[in-house]
């Protein structure tokens, strides 16, 4: 348990590295300098960590579900968040939406990076480098499709609220308290098991674009 613990919580960090630097990254290209000047355009991790979101809930988290304890799924973890001035960049809504989904193309491209050192392993005749970077994947895709949900403050709530025309002031009130509703949807089983289906599918189909047998 232990072990699975330690390994996951590392790849979880990886992870929520590559994925903030893709937020900030995408805005100081986009013409907001703001995350840059702060020192998170890195692949430091110690850059996008919090004590609380990046430490203690995922690992609290990791060990109440491996020890079988259901209050682990009432648990999320973050990163620390990409400071953004939507002003400073140039196409408003568009680079708005490009930057936050510049995190889960970031999952995606880690994922395909794991894929591309699993099918190296498969060469070398390694299982256990195979079992890790599928691992990887596997955490990487799911953590981009929990992204993806709809509802503030996720990564997908920043397309929804341009095409239901909801006002910055609403989306950052909403936000305060989004992360409960979010909490509340992963509780309900068709949510949790379209999730699974997403990530596992994805890892799949990846395996194929790398030809796995």
């Amino acid at each position: 348990m232990l072990y699975d613990v330690f390994i996951n919580y590392i790849f979880l960090v990886v992870i929520i590295t590559f994925h903030e630097f893709g937020h900030a990254w995408s805005a100081w290209r986009l013409g907001d300098d703001t995350a840059r000047l702060l020192g998170r355009v890195t692949l430091n991790p110690v850059a996008h960590m919090e004590v609380i979101g990046t430490v203690v809930l995922p690992l609290l988290a990791m060990f109440l579900s491996a020890s079988g304890s259901a209050l682990g799924s009432f648990i999320i973890g973050w990163g620390k968040p990409v400071p953004v001035n939507i002003a400073n960049l140039r196409r408003k809504p568009l680079d708005d939406i490009l930057v936050s989904m510049a995190g889960p193309a970031m999952n995606v491209v880690l994922a395909l990076m794991a894929m591309g050192v699993a099918r190296t392993g498969i060469f070398l005749h390694s299982a256990m480098l195979v079992e890790a970077c599928e691992r990887l994947a596997l955490i990487s895709m799911g953590l981009c499709f929990f992204n993806l949900i709809p509802i503030p403050p996720l990564d997908g709530s920043h397309v929804l609220k341009y095409l239901i025309g909801m006002s910055y002031e609403t989306f950052w009130r909403v936000s305060q308290f989004g992360i409960f509703a979010v909490i509340l949807l992963l509780q309900m089983p068709p949510v949790r098991e379209f999730l699974a289906l997403s990530t596992v599918n994805s890892v799949r189909l990846m395996q194929r674009l790398f030809f796995f047998g």
